[in-house]
């Protein structure tokens, strides 16, 4: 049987107090201006800001560049639709081009 002292009254609680303030630094941490981990809005950027990937179709709005990303999906070629400052534009991988090209001119 343990054998209860004067500081079993103090232990609950201070280990409550414990529990609390590691949330409050974990939380603190996670919700810093600056330093969060929560994903940040993405920036619009020209279309030769996205590395390899190369714009092979420029839509006139996101409705059109969603079916047209659509189409090349379904075709097999990975394609994304990324928001740029000149607007809309699909872009795919440079091996994909010609392929996407004839998927595209097919469609219209």
């Amino acid at each position: 049987m343990p054998r209860w002292n004067s500081f079993s009254y103090v232990f609950g609680p201070v280990v409550g107090l414990l529990a609390i303030g590691v949330m409050v630094l974990i939380l603190r941490w996670a919700f810093a201006r600056g330093k969060s981990v929560v994903e940040r809005p993405s920036q619009k950027g020209s279309p030769d800001e996205y590395g390899m990937l190369i714009p092979i179709a420029s839509p006139a709005d996101y409705i059109q560049g969603e079916m047209l990303r659509r189409r090349l999906t379904d075709s097999g070629i990975k394609a994304t639709l990324a928001t740029t400052t000149e607007g809309p534009r699909i872009l795919i991988w440079p091996a994909d081009e010609k392929r996407a090209q004839s998927i595209l001119s097919r469609g219209r």
